[in-house]
Parts: structure tokens; C-alpha cells; sequence
């Protein structure tokens, strides 16, 4: 037994009257053996692994239990102890690179860190030894990304250098804690089989913490099940995937939207839980009548060969250099339409989205909204078509004012548009409006960070639907969300379609959720469209090879 833990409670607060967000949880982690960790957010996921590496703060913390590594009690070490143990025997990948990366060092140095605390190398030897881990994790150009920051390279990269360094010392447990969230499925996926590989080759123990059940049936020898604190299931993966015993357990499996088949409204924890779901599937019959119904009319946005180019200069006096974001696009989108946009991360995806929204300018091609050219509108039509082409944030906590209350935040867009005819009129709208998106009139008093991220989600899309808006861009609107608050949010997307007749631009590099909600799918590689199409001909039979790596890159489970 590499790793036991026994009895294991954590709390937050005082001694007086702590808060106890892990309740009395017990497993074990074998020589040689990848365990898997699935659960929403707040279940308790990365606070056990904090817990495990001596990350807890120390006054804000209280643990009781056992952690035993190698049969001696984490919990009672001195942190000098804990941090010869830590990155040498233990030690851990982070769910944000940029975040747990040093942007004031290059990443060669950082890796190099690791070694010089925890071997006696000399500095040539660091560096080859740096280099080698490099080209262990499949780094392009090792001897480039030593000398680059961590912001000069790509979100995948990042990864990758936080593995290299995670096994630098070749430890025998790691933790990954959620170490592709943010990733397309193509480097996900990428990521995934090198974590396999190194497994097999150091036999480290590997600790795999997500949200992705999925991903986690992939590379999981055993999985366990936390919700609010407890582990309320573990087995094989067999077990756990294909006869789940908890209700909880079924309900997360059933909350993720599937390839195979195309369902009128996703199933919720809620509904599963009350015995209330039942699976409506959309029929292609169904469908074909009606895309005849949209496609009948005139479109309401009409992109016709836009290109987005950015330009740099090389040096003080250099040369400047021209970059083609998006490249000569085209495609319409018709009222009552959702519009799928998928690719990997520096495609053009964004870019386009801003190019539509007038927040960048286009740099050729004409984009036309109800037949007007939107570069040529006055400031006050411009003024106009902000308020009738809306935009959902991928992270609603930083785009909402944390000094202002979900009421205000939701009556200032209403006060600039002249929405509503006097205070009382707009108050009962912003009630309303959160009845609307499931939430109640008690948040209209409360802030941004007394919210979850799934809450927060669904005031940005109220923020948004009190525009009365025609068109709504969603920018990768869903992919920082648990599954089970994922499915909330999509049926909450498709209900307000069919009550106000939007049409959605979904743009996302989850191409599940992109299949789920999509009509008319756009795949882009590079600034330009790859392929251009209905949603499920193009998932049953993708033509371009770059939409069938992107499919195959898909976690299928088991």
C-alpha cells in the first residue's frame, strides 16, 4: 500500500466552530495503480489533495485522520519534512499552469528548480537533465521552451512543463488535479496518453482528480465518487461506469451529452434524483421539418469572406509582420438557428465571435446584420445593435462587478438601453428575469462571489436576455462548469431559445456539447472553415480529416 488515507475529516474556520467540507473519508492507493477522483466542484476533490501534499493553510485548516505515505502520517510531519517529500516522493500537476507557473522565470529554470532541491547534479547536468524531461513530454524545440516565459507558449506547452516537472525527481506518487479542463480534446487527449505513458514507464502511482467522468474511464484503474465531502461510491471502472450503485453516481453518468443519440432536454441531478426525467429523443424526421421551417427565411446574420489580420514588428526597426486570425470566411445564420463553432485553441474561433460583435474590426469582408452592413452603421445604430447582439462570458465571475449586487448588475444594462419605464417597472423585470433563469428574487440582494459558478453562469445569461436581445454570441459559455450544472445550463439555453426565438453562435472545443446544441456546425482550423454543415451529418460522417482527428479525440468512456 503506496498511500492509505483513514478517517480523513477537513474543516475550515476557527477552532470554535470550524466548517467541515470533508466528512470521514477513507481509501487507498496502490503501488503502481491510477486512481481517479470524480465529483462536482465543492465535493471535496482538491482539498483531499491538498490535504495529501501539506498544501492547507496552516491556521485556516484542521485535519483529523490519517494520511499515511509509505506507512508514516503526513499529518504529523514538520513542513522541513513535508518539503523534502514534496516534488522528491510526492508531488503534484495543477489544474491553471499560468497560474502555478513563475512568469518572472523561464520554464527551463523552473524544472531546473525541482533538481537543484532535490538532487546533487551540477548545473550541466540540470540543464541535459531539463532538456531530457522535456523531450520526455513530447516538447517541440526542448532547447527554445528553456530559454521561453510561460506566457510566450501555448496552454498545452504550459501543461507540459508542469509535468516535466512534476516527475522531475521521479516521485512515486503523483497528483493530477484536473489537468486538462481548459484544454482542447486533441492536446486533452494528447496529454492523457503521455500520463499513461510515463505511468508505465517510472510505475508511479498517479492520483487523477476531474470532473470529465469520460476522461477519468480512460486512465483510471479504480474511481471514487465524492459529493458534498463524502465518497459515496468506489469500485473498478467497470463497476462504477457500467452498474453504478448511488443515485448520485447515475445521475452524473447520465448528465453528459452523447454522440449517439440527440436528446430533447438533458437529464439533471435534480430530476434523476426526484424520478422525473424522462428521455425525449429528437427524431431525424423531426429535424429536417424543422430546418425547412428556418431556412425558409432570410438570415439574420450574414458573414460574407471576412478576414481578421493582426500585425507585429520584429525588433525596434524590424519588419512588420501580417497574421490572418480569421481568413476569408463565410456562413449565415438564420433566426431561431444555433450556429456551432468548433476548433482548437488560436483557430479564430474568438476572434470571429469579436469581429461579429464589433469589438474588433474586420480587416476585409462585409458582416450583415438584417440586410445592414454593420461597418457602416452611425453611432447610434451601432448603439442599437449592441443592445440586439448580446454576448455570454466563458468566466461570469470576471465579468461581473464584485462591488456590484446581482440586482444592480442585472438594472444598469436596462438603465444605459432605456429598458423598462421607471425603477419599479425594471425591478419586477430583474425578478422576473431571475425566475426565468432558476434562480428567485433572494439573489437579487447578494454579490458575485456569494454565488456558485453554475449561479453566476445563469446571471450573466439573465444580464444577457434583459436586452431583449436577437442574436447571442456564447463564447465558450459552459466549459469551466461541472457536468450536472453543464446540463442545467444547456436546457436553460434551448428553453429561452424556444420562448424568445434567439439564435446562438455557440462557440466551444467540447464538440459533445457543440453536437448537442448545435443546428449548423462551422469546424475551423487555422482561420478558415474546415468544413461547413448540418451538425449530426458531419459527427455521422466528417469529410475533412482534421474534423475526424477532432472526434476521435472525443473520450468515448468505456
Amino acid at each position: 500500500m503506496l498511500l492509505s488515507i483513514n478517517n480523513l475529516s477537513i474543516s475550515f474556520g476557527n477552532a470554535k466552530n470550524p466548517v467541515e467540507v470533508v466528512h470521514n473519508i477513507s481509501f487507498q492507493i496502490n503501488e503502481n495503480e491510477i486512481v481517479g477522483i470524480v465529483g462536482e466542484s465543492g465535493s471535496g476533490k482538491s482539498v483531499t489533495s491538498l490535504a495529501i501534499m501539506g498544501l492547507l493553510p496552516k491556521k485556516q485548516s484542521h485535519i483529523k485522520g490519517e494520511v499515511l505515505f509509505n506507512e508514516t502520517d503526513l499529518t504529523t510531519l514538520k513542513i522541513s519534512e513535508v518539503r523534502k517529500l514534496r516534488g522528491s516522493e510526492i508531488a503534484m500537476i495543477f489544474q491553471e499552469p499560468m497560474s502555478a507557473l513563475n512568469p518572472s522565470l523561464t520554464c527551463g529554470t523552473q524544472v531546473a528548480e525541482m533538481l537543484q532541491n532535490h538532487t546533487s547534479l551540477n548545473t550541466k547536468a540540470i540543464r541535459q537533465e531539463v532538456l531530457s524531461l522535456f523531450n520526455k513530454v513530447k516538447l517541440p524545440n526542448a532547447n527554445e521552451i528553456y530559454s521561453r516565459y510561460p506566457h510566450q507558449i501555448s496552454g498545452g506547452q504550459m501543461q507540459r512543463v508542469m509535468i516535466a516537472m512534476a516527475i522531475a525527481c521521479k516521485p512515486k506518487l503523483l497528483i493530477a488535479d484536473e489537468p486538462t479542463t481548459a484544454l482542447d480534446v486533441t492536446v486533452q487527449k494528447e496529454i492523457i496518453e503521455l500520463l499513461k505513458e510515463l505511468q508505465e514507464e517510472t510505475k508511479m502511482s498517479l492520483l487523477f482528480i476531474s470532473h470529465d467522468l469520460s476522461l477519468v474511464s480512460e486512465i483510471a484503474d479504480r474511481v471514487l465518487v465524492m459529493y458534498q465531502g463524502d465518497i459515496v461510491e468506489q469500485g473498478s471502472v467497470h463497476q462504477i461506469f457500467k452498474t453504478p450503485k448511488d443515485d448520485y453516481t447515475k445521475a452524473l453518468l447520465a448528465s453528459r451529452p452523447t454522440l449517439s443519440e440527440r436528446l430533447a432536454k438533458l437529464p439533471t441531478i435534480s430530476a434523476i434524483a426526484e424520478g422525473s426525467f424522462n428521455p425525449v429523443v429528437v427524431s431525424a424526421h423531426e429535424r429536417v421539418a424543422r430546418h425547412k421551417k428556418l431556412y425558409t427565411k432570410a438570415p439574420i446574420l450574414s458573414v460574407q469572406n471576412v478576414e481578421k489580420e493582426y500585425y507585429s514588428n520584429a525588433g525596434l526597426f524590424g519588419k512588420k509582420t501580417a497574421f490572418k486570425a480569421v481568413n476569408d470566411v463565410s456562413f449565415n445564420a438564420y433566426e431561431g438557428e444555433t450556429v456551432g463553432l468548433v476548433g482548437e485553441s488560436g483557430c479564430g474561433k474568438s476572434t470571429l465571435g469579436k469581429v461579429i460583435l464589433k469589438l474588433e474590426k474586420a480587416t476585409a469582408g462585409t458582416i450583415l446584420y438584417r440586410g445592414e452592413d454593420i461597418a457602416k452603421l452611425s453611432r447610434s445604430q451601432t448603439r442599437l445593435l449592441r443592445k440586439e447582439i448580446q454576448l455570454i462570458f466563458q468566466d461570469p465571475f470576471s465579468s461581473l462587478n464584485p462591488r456590484l449586487t446581482i440586482g444592480e448588475a442585472l438594472l444598469e444594462p436596462m438603465l444605459v438601453h432605456g429598458i423598462g419605464k421607471n425603477k419599479t417597472d425594471r425591478q419586477q423585470r430583474v425578478e422576473t428575469l431571475l425566475n426565468r433563469v432558476g434562480l428567485n428574487q433572494t439573489y437579487f440582494n447578494r454579490y458575485p462571489h456569494q454565488l456558485s459558478g453554475g449561479q453566476r453562469q445563469r446571471v450573466g445569461i439573465a444580464r444577457t436576455i434583459a436586452m431583449e436581445p436577437k442574436l447571442i454570441v456564447c463564447d465558450e459559455s459552459v466549459s469551466a462548469l461541472d457536468i450536472s450544472v453543464q446540463a442545467q445550463v444547456l436546457n436553460l439555453l434551448n428553453e429561452l431559445k424556444d420562448t424568445f426565438g434567439f439564435t446562438y453562435i455557440f462557440i466551444s472545443h467540447d464538440l459533445a456539447v457543440v453536437k448537442y446544441m448545435a443546428d449548423q456546425l462551422l469546424v475551423m482550423n487555422a482561420g478558415q472553415f474546415e468544413e461547413v454543415g448540418d451538425a449530426d451529418e458531419i459527427y455521422a460522417q466528417p469529410r475533412a480529416a482534421y474534423t475526424k482527428r477532432l472526434i476521435d479525440a472525443i473520450p468515448k468512456g468505456i
